[in-house]
């Protein structure tokens, strides 16, 4: 049982209690009747929040394999899936519980560890994969490199490659039926990826839709991969549930995002470490290039649609920058006009509706996980203050307190 001080932003307190039994909030009130000897964590003086979710992750890559891409090519998958089972560990005491991981370069490595995880064998936040990247031939989830013939490229790394409706209909069946619970389409060129144009479309309208009729029928959500406001739009009329990065977007885009209820998941932070971090290790000039050309764009678009009231989700395609260093980006989104009572939603309740687990994570009600951070202080004061958040709990386990705050 937990004594919280604020148990969340809607309804402020001191002294009330929250209980959790198997994982779940079982009761939330003033005089809660408990079994003897339930173990307690006062949390009296901290500030409350739901585990805190992160729309746009990659937890099987690390930011120190962009500089040289063909590393993928002679990692096994324990291999990659020993970074995961890491970079997993560090999101979660990163205070973030729940992950969407949208798509991996080595298929499927993302799927064995969300089922380590699942299974108690690793420690990491809830995950939600999408097994491959969906895109054509040398878009911006093809490694295709310069300097590399196409025939000594493993098959492990082009799972979703295809041209064509009919093809990517397949290809998005096999996602679903590998046990994929979100699909991803790069829609057009992508930063991080050789000859792709980022403000230029990829994949067509057609293509498009076909992925989005496979994923709605069986019950998944779509992430489209979309830079350019032309393929922002050709995603949100082919059914995209989420656009991710929009970093060109117009005054069109927005208005269809907003019309439509599609939300923006808009990765502003990670710029500032491609532009310093990415040139110290030796990132490729054309990733640094395009990089210096979509940030502040992207932080332009941000603000606009932000103020023009479409829906947000907090994504921050982590594996660009080091895992862990996920909460960075509330500064960011604050900065540009967001309150950070909304960056908080967009990373908790807006989140969990977005990735179909609105009655399972995103906020403390009875019957949903026993999810749960805490910080010293106030975050809508003052937002960085969850980049140094001091209790971490998922599913009623406490995997990060101060001494002392947990006694039976």
């Amino acid at each position: 049982m937990w004594t919280l001080h604020r148990w969340d932003f809607q309804r402020r307190g001191a002294g009330r209690r929250l209980f959790i039994a198997d994982g779940k909030i079982e009761a939330i009130g003033d005089d809660l009747a408990v079994p003897r000897g339930t173990p307690l964590l006062d949390l009296a003086g901290f500030t409350v929040l739901p585990g805190l979710i992160d729309m746009h992750t990659h937890l099987t890559d690390r930011p120190g394999s962009t500089s040289d891409l063909s590393v993928y090519f002679r990692m096994t998958v324990e291999e990659q899936l020993e970074e995961g089972r890491v970079n997993a560990t560090r999101t979660l005491l990163a205070r973030f519980t729940s992950v969407r991981d949208l798509g991996t370069y080595i298929g499927w490595t993302d799927k064995l560890l969300r089922d380590e995880i699942d299974s108690g064998l690793v420690v990491g936040p809830r995950m939600q994969v999408a097994g491959f990247y969906l895109t054509v031939p040398g878009g911006g989830g093809d490694l295709l490199l310069p300097g590399v013939e196409e025939k000594d490229i493993p098959q492990q790394v082009r799972l979703g490659v295809a041209r064509g409706p009919d093809r990517f209909r397949e290809k998005a069946l096999a996602a679903v039926e590998g046990g994929a619970d979100v699909l991803k389409v790069i829609a057009s060129g992508a930063v991080l990826a050789f000859g792709g144009i980022p403000g230029e479309p990829e994949m067509t309208p057609e293509e498009l839709r076909a992925v989005a009729e496979v994923a709605h029928a069986a019950g998944r959500k779509l992430a489209a991969h979309a830079h350019g406001a032309r393929s922002i739009k050709e995603a949100i009329l082919a059914g995209a549930d989420t656009i991710e990065h929009a970093s060109l977007i117009d005054a069109e885009a927005i208005a269809l995002a907003r019309e439509n209820q599609v939300a923006l998941s808009m990765d502003v932070y990670n710029g500032d470490y491609i532009a310093t971090e990415g040139k110290q290790q030796g990132w490729p000039e054309e990733f640094l290039r395009k990089n210096d050309e979509t940030t502040e764009a992207q932080r332009e678009g941000f603000a606009k649609a932000n103020a023009a009231g479409v829906p947000f989700v907090y994504g921050t395609d982590s594996a660009v920058y080091p895992h862990g260093d996920n909460a960075k980006q509330f500064r960011i989104m604050v900065e540009r006009g967001m309150k950070p009572l909304d960056a908080i939603r967009a990373a908790t309740s807006i989140a969990s509706r977005y990735m179909g687990w609105e009655d399972r994570v995103g906020a403390l009600l009875p019957g949903r996980f026993g999810d749960l951070v805490a910080v010293a202080g106030d975050p809508l004061t003052d937002v960085t203050l969850l980049e140094d958040v001091a209790v971490v709990v998922k599913g009623g386990l406490v995997f990060r307190a101060p001494l002392g705050l947990l006694s039976e």
